[in-house]
């Protein structure tokens, strides 16, 4: 079920710094409170092999969402302990020494099934019971929530295909040029370039200058 256009599930999570603190995370109330963007990223799991590539792909954009108002979480059902493990892993043995942002901690699954996001399948086998086959992970499903609150992008990944990082921070320069100007953002769209407005006039003018 898509979420894009709705309020971000209201549901407080565990989660922990970068310093091994323990924290409880609202994503809704962080976007709302603090007035600012924030975008939450889901990975399957800790000391796997794509997620630290993009943990650490992150962290090094991380100035940059900064400059957008914009806070970023990670998250996965992995434990505080384990998160704090790999936090404390070098980043040349596979792991994310050095993320300075906070990692939900979600291993009751209640927010991740609450999006969707969560490996679960279900068999059948000869006695007609139902056996579970999934990963019980979640995918990689990435949210943008805006100052309000509500969704305004959403993406998910197969676990083997790792992110675009640069791609979340083109979607936040779209969407603060339309909170801020009331234009639309044509296809391609990129900081600095023309965008349009929302009517048959607006896309004439648009095709024409390019």
């Amino acid at each position: 079920m898509a979420l894009v256009g709705k309020k971000f599930p209201s549901v407080t999570v565990d989660a922990i710094s970068k310093s091994g603190e323990n924290l409880r995370i609202n994503i809704l109330d962080e976007a709302v409170n603090k007035q600012a963007k924030v975008l939450l990223f889901w990975y399957p799991k800790d000391f796997t092999f794509v997620c630290p590539t993009e943990l650490h792909a992150f962290q090094a954009a991380l100035e940059e969402f900064k400059k957008r108002n914009t806070i970023v979480i990670g998250a996965s059902c992995d434990t505080n302990e384990v998160h704090f493990a790999w936090l404390n892993t070098p980043k040349k043995q596979g792991g994310i020494e050095g993320v300075t942002y906070p990692i939900l901690a979600d291993t009751h699954r209640q927010l991740a099934n609450i999006l969707g996001i969560v490996d679960q399948e279900f068999e059948y086998d000869e006695e007609g019971n139902e056996v579970f086959t999934g990963s019980n992970v979640t995918y990689r499903a990435t949210y943008l929530v805006d100052e309000e609150g509500k969704i305004f992008h959403e993406s998910v990944n197969d676990m083997p295909l790792g992110r675009n990082v640069d791609e979340y921070l083109r979607l936040i320069d779209a969407y603060t040029h339309v909170q801020k100007y009331g234009e639309v953002c044509p296809a391609n769209w990129q900081e600095g370039k023309t965008a349009m407005h929302a009517d048959r006039a607006g896309v004439a003018e648009y095709f024409n200058k390019n």
